[in-house]
Order: C-alpha cells, then sequence, then structure tokens
C-alpha cells in the first residue's frame, strides 16, 4: 500500500462512531458522537485531514425532558434527493432497563446548500415493526430504491440488537418487509453484549458490502462484514453471507484497541477510505460508553483478489511513526 497519502490519526480527537460524506461540492462533512451525548455537531473541509481544524457547528440540541432528552448517538448525515438528512438515536433518559437503552431513531432536513448554515427540520421517529430500542441508523440508494439499515432489539431475541434492512417510501419512512439480515452468532460477536450496530454501506466490484460492529464498546469492539450480489433481493436474508472472522480489530502492535462503528468514504484522489474510531489504550476505568477517548481515524485500504474489501490492521497513532 502507498502511504504516502497515509493520514495522519486521530483525525479528529474525542469523535466516536465517526461519519464523513464527500459531497458534489468538493467538501467533506463530518459528524460523530460527541462526549457530553447532548448535540450534534456538523464541520467541512477540503481535505479529511483538514476536519482536524475545521470549526464545529452545533446544528442540533438535545431536549431538557422527553424522547429527544438523552444520549444523543452517532448521527450521520446524507445527500438524498437534493436535501441533506442527519439520522441519529436519542433516549428519554439515561438510565438502562434490563440492560438496555431506550433509544429511538429519528430524522432531520435541511434544504440549505450548506449544511452548516441551514435551519435543520426535525422529521420525527423512523418508525420500524417494535416500539424498542433501536440506533445506528444509515442509508443508502441502489436502483433507484432508497435503502435503511439499522439496528434494533427484537424482543423475542436474546441479546442487544440486530441488524435490519428495509425499503423507504421517502427519507423517513420505511415502507413493506423489514428483514434481519444479521444476529450476533459468533463468539467475536458475544463479547461483554450480544451486539450487531453500527453498520455502513459500501458497493463496489458487483456487490453490496454492509460493515457493522460487534461486542462490548471496549477492547473487544470489532468489526464484520455482510456480503450480498447486487443484484440479489437485499431484503432476502438469505442474500446476505457473513465473514465467519472479523474483518477489523484490535492490534496490541499499533496500539489500537476496539476499532469500529466505521464509515466508508473517498480520499482526494478517489481511493477507498474507512472511516473509525478507536482507543489508544485498553484499560478504561468504569463504563466504556463514558471513556470519552475514543477518536476518530482514517486510513486507505485495498481489495483482495476475491473482491472482498482488505482492511489491514487499524494503524499507530501518527505520533508514534517512526
Amino acid at each position: 500500500m502507498n502511504t504516502k497519502r497515509e493520514y495522519k490519526n486521530p483525525i479528529v480527537l474525542q469523535r466516536a462512531d465517526p461519519w464523513i460524506y464527500k459531497h458534489t461540492d468538493g467538501y467533506y462533512y463530518f459528524t460523530a458522537s460527541v462526549p457530553e451525548y447532548d448535540r450534534i455537531e456538523l464541520r467541512r473541509s477540503a481535505t479529511i485531514q483538514g476536519l482536524q481544524g475545521a470549526a464545529p457547528k452545533a446544528v442540533w440540541h438535545k431536549y431538557d425532558s422527553g424522547p429527544l432528552s438523552a444520549n444523543i448517538w452517532a448521527p450521520e448525515i446524507h445527500y438524498l434527493q437534493g436535501k441533506w438528512y442527519i439520522y441519529f438515536a436519542a433516549a428519554r433518559t439515561t438510565e438502562t432497563q434490563e440492560g438496555l437503552f431506550d433509544h429511538r431513531m429519528y430524522v432531520l432536513e435541511t434544504e440549505a446548500e450548506n449544511p452548516l448554515e441551514g435551519t435543520w427540520i426535525e422529521k420525527g421517529q423512523v418508525h420500524t415493526r417494535w416500539e424498542s430500542f433501536a440506533l445506528d441508523a444509515t442509508v443508502f440508494e441502489h436502483r433507484g430504491e432508497l435503502y435503511y439499515v439499522w439496528a434494533q432489539k427484537d424482543p423475542e431475541i436474546e441479546g442487544n440488537s440486530n441488524l435490519y434492512i428495509s425499503k423507504m417510501s421517502n427519507p423517513w419512512t420505511l415502507t413493506g418487509r423489514q428483514s434481519m439480515i444479521s444476529t450476533p452468532e459468533y463468539d467475536w460477536e458475544k463479547i461483554g453484549f450480544l451486539v450487531n450496530e453500527g453498520a455502513a454501506v459500501l458497493k463496489r466490484n458487483g456487490r453490496i458490502f454492509i460493515a457493522y460492529s460487534a461486542s462490548a464498546t471496549d477492547s473487544n469492539y470489532c468489526m464484520g462484514l455482510l456480503a450480498a450480489d447486487e443484484d440479489a433481493d437485499l431484503l432476502d436474508p438469505a442474500s446476505w453471507t457473513k465473514s465467519p472472522v472479523p474483518v477489523f480489530q484490535t492490534n496490541e502492535e499499533t496500539g489500537q484497541y476496539g476499532p469500529g462503528h466505521n464509515s466508508f468514504t473517498v480520499s482526494e484522489d478517489g481511493r477507498d477510505v474507512l472511516v473509525y474510531h478507536a482507543r489508544n489504550y485498553k484499560e478504561i476505568v468504569g463504563d466504556p460508553l463514558y471513556d470519552p477517548n475514543r477518536h476518530t481515524r482514517a486510513q486507505l485500504f485495498g481489495w483482495k483478489e476475491d473482491g472482498t474489501p482488505d482492511f489491514g490492521v487499524p494503524v499507530k497513532d501518527h505520533s508514534e511513526m517512526k
């Protein structure tokens, strides 16, 4: 791999669940969970590295009470049908019940050309078949159809969250069948908690890939990968195959722990870039959810001969590069 264009990690300190989107205007748009979990911030830059010093703009704040008042998690910004949308999860309380938070999924919209300057309108909750713990939504377009992929607790299934897919009638409404395409089944998906979450979609080589994250948010957090043929029925669970091993995980040698909740973008010269968060230490005092030092990182990645992505290992922080 040509390392001349590697990025100097971390890209942004204390930003978990990072999302970087390159728009047709040439700018990279960035959002992520902030440690306070109380607002949604955007920043933009002409380069990925430049996001480090770009001024953040808070475009939405949590409410004092009610369903949008706690734990604002994992925003993503998308440009769909001529408008900007932010997908995020929010809860009524920071308390858990039977080990689960009470998050639901919501959507914001703006028509502004520059989303940092826009007035964001709440489009409301994205309703699914259950009224249960739900989070980490992403969207993608395929052959004229809009698809929604998210993590949710099925009350009938043990564990925290599975991955689901549905078509959308508009950017805030699901329509038709809602199918489960992944549930924690391997040991590496079940450490601490039974978790599949943080989906991110990559379309390449005649296939649709969904990277996702699994296990607890400490050093056991890692990435898995689903794949389907681009001609398949994406709502049919049988269309999706899962890697039996993690595709990106803790690397003691490079000092990166719990890499995950990724997104995908392209470099300034058009190459594939993996964006993710990780910590640079293993031991965490207290609940890892409230340890703020999951930093945003980015690195180029390549492809294997079989057409699947080769993410390699999480690279060392720039200060540790020799």
